[in-house]
């Protein structure tokens, strides 16, 4: 394996702000064109930061199940929207643009986010084909499509069931705030509503969620396997009855200290992602 890391710069922004850090798995004798999916993980944090839990240790269990593992180093507040999802659209095009010399198949590039990483994610996924976005970056909107999401516990919403810090250091401190006194919600806090986004053209889905997520609750999943189910989008959901926001892995390497953040009955979700890219395209 060989690792390698890139600054991503977008318009208006100093270099190394945003950057992307490549673990490249290296060819294997028996087959050594052999072209490997690619996985880009959105560690959560609520834009606010970035969540060790959810970075390298997924990357490295991405890693074996033989995909090649990216780590999105996004930014986050003061950044506001939509800052984080162009740099997230360069990253795509700069793997897909890699993909002969790196041995990536273009057709499996997938992104991965937890949270408000999953928000991010989502993001990509339901507005790579907009104008202000691929337009902007000076892209094609197939250069910077990803194949499919994986998605973890995701911020969806910006309804009633939002996580409302998420917005806020997303949008500014007085976003959401018509919403609790009963307004209509102002043009960017729909627009960021990403149930209310999804089309035909929104990437197949791996989404997972658990009942007890107190923090985002399951609904933000559920509104957004309906939209898919109602666009006609293929999607695979889990959900697991416990387990409190952030779980990760759910298992030792990312629970540490905090012993309500080992959950096995969650443990599967990672192996069943990886079946679900194992049969990614295939009829």
């Amino acid at each position: 394996m060989r690792y390698e890391h890139f600054a991503i710069e977008t318009e208006g922004q100093k270099e190394g702000k945003a950057s992307l850090h490549a673990y490249l798995l290296d060819a294997i004798s028996v087959a050594p064109e052999k072209k490997r999916p690619a996985v880009i993980v959105c560690a959560g944090g609520g834009y606010e930061r970035k969540s060790d839990r959810e970075s390298e240790p997924v990357v490295l269990q991405f890693l074996s199940m033989g995909c090649h593992g990216f780590l999105m180093d996004y930014s986050v507040a003061p950044s506001r929207f939509p800052t984080a999802v162009k740099e997230l659209a360069l990253a795509v095009a700069l793997v897909r643009e890699h993909s002969q010399e790196w041995h990536v198949d273009p057709k499996r590039i997938f992104v991965c986010g937890f949270s408000a990483g999953g928000h991010l994610a989502c993001s990509l996924g339901v507005f790579w084909n907009r104008e202000f976005l691929w337009k902007s970056l000076g892209k094609a909107p197939e250069q910077i499509r990803p194949s499919g999401m994986i998605l973890g516990y995701p911020v969806i919403s910006s309804g009633p069931f939002a996580h409302v810090g998420s917005f806020k250091r997303l949008l500014g401190d007085d976003a959401l705030e018509g919403a609790r006194e009963g307004a209509d919600q102002p043009e960017q806090e729909r627009f960021v509503s990403l149930e209310t986004q999804v089309s035909p053209d929104t990437p197949k889905t791996f989404l997972w969620h658990t009942f007890a997520d107190s923090s985002v609750p399951l609904e933000n999943s559920l509104m957004l396997a309906e939209a898919l189910r109602r666009n006609g989008v293929e999607f695979e959901m889990h959900i697991y009855p416990k387990g409190e926001h952030g779980l990760s892995l759910a298992a030792e390497e990312t629970a540490g200290e905090r012993r309500e953040m080992l959950v096995p009955s969650v443990q599967s979700w990672i192996h069943l992602a990886k079946t679900w890219i194992e049969g990614f395209g295939n009829a």
